[in-house]
């Protein structure tokens, strides 16, 4: 049940720890990529996850962690990382331990391992084979009754199957995303692993996207769509500010799908303007798909850069990126982008006036069906009263001369402010391509342009 006494769809749902190891994640040498990203896998299964926990290389600790998730009741554990032949790797050991099995060695892993490190020592001669061969050694030992999940790399996986009814099952992959991901696939598949999940639900995932409002409006829409008499308490919904966009992240059970689709139907009323996305799709997606066969080109300053490789995330981009102009100094505003000098003399580098010189200067020297400019001032220095740290101008125009022009003061640090850049812009493209060319205020600021 919930805090207001509704019920809690996710309240029949097994529960799983996440358990990431290594001292070099702990210490934020590496940033933890796993942890959320099995988080998403185990609640595409009906599987929520409880926790994620980072420990160090330290055994008492792993079995700390372990234990503490065995005794929140978890039904099954992932843990990630401690699978390689240095002493430190000691996640293999100390599940067996938890588990109360004995470790065994697996003929079949050590001589599928000793294939694997024969072509590293084809490129390596001189390395020391006898200790490549304990190595071997040390990762084809597994805790006995474990189901092995055959290395991307030279780590393989376990699936560990509890003694006990009481205990949960021990997913042990390794850390490096690359090796981990195709792993996870086939550790699910494994009898022990989905009898850990029995029970699991079919969950099904719709995902909203609004640009333009505060996070603080959606609640006020959810409080609304309550009091209307909307059967929320059928959804799992939880809202996020990312990239100056708004998700709004629903999670159901098949009988809610009439709830939820009321719930969609009510947030297009209230946001009709802002909302961008109801089917989930991104504002990079809805950009590629509008531009059909045309092409971009990119004139930028303060975003160095930023704003061309956001362009470019996406397989098959060529077919409408042109390229991109980093323009920060003036002269090469001027050299590279013909972005008058006297303007930028008369105006200021940070003006509406440049943003579309850039603008119109992609276009030209891209030969690009349309251009974006970008010129601003992304701290943490370099502001003044006129114009303050965080703002930025943009433009956006097409070869025909088509345009739309704002200017907007963005929060947050050099690294927010430039990112957020790219989702303005991004946003004036897509009401150029649609054409939407109103005035509705951008996030962070006024809405002034033309």
């Amino acid at each position: 049940m919930s805090s207001d006494g509704r019920r809690d769809p996710s309240s029949r749902r097994p529960r799983a720890g996440i358990l990431i190891t290594g001292t070099e994640v702990l210490t934020g040498i590496i940033s933890d990529r796993n942890g959320p990203w099995l988080s998403e896998r185990l609640l595409e299964l009906g599987v929520d996850a409880e926790m994620i926990q980072i420990v160090g290389d330290r055994p008492a600790d792993l079995m700390t962690a372990l234990r503490f998730m065995a005794d929140e009741g978890v039904a099954l554990i992932v843990t990630s990382g401690g699978l390689g032949p240095t002493a430190d790797d000691l996640t293999t050991q100390v599940v067996a331990d938890f588990s109360g099995r004995e470790m065994v060695l697996d003929p079949g892993l050590e001589k599928r391992i000793e294939e694997i490190l024969a072509g590293i020592m084809q490129r390596w001669p001189n390395l020391d084979r006898e200790a490549i061969r304990v190595s071997n050694r040390k990762q084809a030992m597994i805790p006995r009754g474990a189901t092995v999940i055959d290395p991307v790399g030279t780590a393989p996986g376990l699936v560990v199957p509890p003694r006990s009814g009481t205990h949960p099952t021990v997913v042990v992959l390794p850390g490096p995303p690359r090796e981990l991901q195709p792993m996870w696939e086939t550790a699910r598949q494994t009898e022990a692993f989905q009898a850990a999940i029995a029970g699991a639900p079919e969950l099904r995932r719709g995902m909203l996207r609004l640009f333009g409002i505060p996070e603080s409006e959606i609640a006020n829409t959810l409080r609304a769509a309550e009091a209307a008499g909307l059967a929320l308490d059928q959804l799992e919904i939880t809202t996020c500010l990312r990239r100056g966009e708004i998700e709004v992240s629903v999670r159901y059970e098949p009988p809610a799908e009439d709830a939820y689709e009321a719930l969609v139907e009510f947030i297009r009323e209230r946001h009709r303007d802002t909302l961008f996305s109801d089917d989930g799709s991104t504002i990079d997606e809805q950009i590629a798909g509008l531009l059909d066969g045309r092409t971009v080109g990119v004139a930028e300053s303060c975003t160095g850069g930023v704003m061309s490789a956001r362009l470019t995330e996406r397989p098959g981009s060529s077919a409408y990126f042109a390229g991109g102009i980093v323009a920060y100094s003036n002269r090469a505003k001027s050299e590279l982008v013909g972005v008058d000098a006297a303007l930028i003399e008369r105006v200021g580098a940070v003006s509406e006036e440049v943003a579309e010189a850039l603008a119109d200067g992609a276009i030209e020297r891209l030969e690009a069906d349309f251009g974006i400019g970008i010129t601003g001032i992304a701290g943490p220095d370099g502001g003044t009263e006129e114009k303050p740290v965080g703002l930025v101008c943009f433009s956006v125009a097409s070869a025909e001369g088509e345009r739309i022009t704002r200017s907007t003061r963005l929060p947050g640090g050099r690294a927010d402010v430039r990112d957020r850049s790219t989702t303005v812009a991004m946003h004036l493209l897509r009401r150029l391509l649609v054409g939407e060319k109103s005035q509705q205020a951008l996030p962070g600021g006024a809405g002034a342009g033309r």
